[in-house]
């Protein structure tokens, strides 16, 4: 969390006023890794501008037009880490229900599952969904992300955001769960390739 309060000083998102992932951010540019699980919606990472709008809208209806745009012009802005000149290893894993819900209509989905496709053929990043078919699993109903770091001081942060507020957990024993979650994530997921298969399948709902 140190160098996410150093990095906050300094990096491109003190434009804004009402981010509320600052800290965040600065993590995400100093991982060398970042695994994730995302159990409602779309990941930041493979966000459309348009859907982005719209899963942040309904996140929060009363939300001023200002602090919306803003938002919507930081999180297209922090997807320049997936190329950047050093970038991370990203490993999403998604659950099925976040393709099944029209967010922003049939239009909007049809383009949000084609950069899904396009952004898991990135070198660095690796994309998993988990289908219906796994059943309960550790990942149900909970969102979190993992981030480690290169530099053996720096030890492992787990991020989980509700709307209570975000947490940043650093105890081993709590990092440990995560990671077993995720693991157990993995190996319940369809395949990279078949789940790009999967995301292309489920794209024909929302086109014609």
């Amino acid at each position: 969390m140190t160098v996410a309060r150093e990095s906050k000083q300094q990096g491109w998102w003190n434009k804004f006023d009402d981010l509320d992932i600052e800290s965040l951010i600065g993590l995400e540019i100093e991982a060398k890794r970042i695994s994730s699980h995302e159990s409602a919606n779309v990941p930041w990472a493979f966000q459309t501008e348009e859907y982005a709008r719209a899963i942040i809208r309904g996140i929060l209806p009363r939300i001023e037009d200002r602090i919306l745009n803003e938002r919507v012009t930081a999180r297209m802005t922090r997807q320049e880490l997936l190329r950047g000149p050093n970038p991370p290893q990203l490993w999403f894993l998604i659950d099925e229900s976040a393709f099944h819900r029209a967010i922003g209509g049939k239009r909007v989905m049809a383009e949000q599952l084609t950069k899904i496709v396009d952004v898991a053929a990135t070198p660095n990043v690796t994309m998993q969904i988990v289908p219906f078919e796994a059943g309960a699993h550790p990942g149900l109903n909970n969102t979190f992300t993992l981030l480690e770091f290169e530099r053996s001081v720096l030890t492992p942060v787990v991020f989980v955001e509700n709307l209570a507020g975000n947490l940043y957990l650093e105890r081993e024993a709590e990092i440990e769960r995560y990671r077993e979650a995720l693991e157990h994530l993995r190996a319940c997921a369809l395949s990279p390739a078949n789940s790009v298969r999967w995301v292309n399948e489920v794209k024909k709902e929302f086109v014609g």
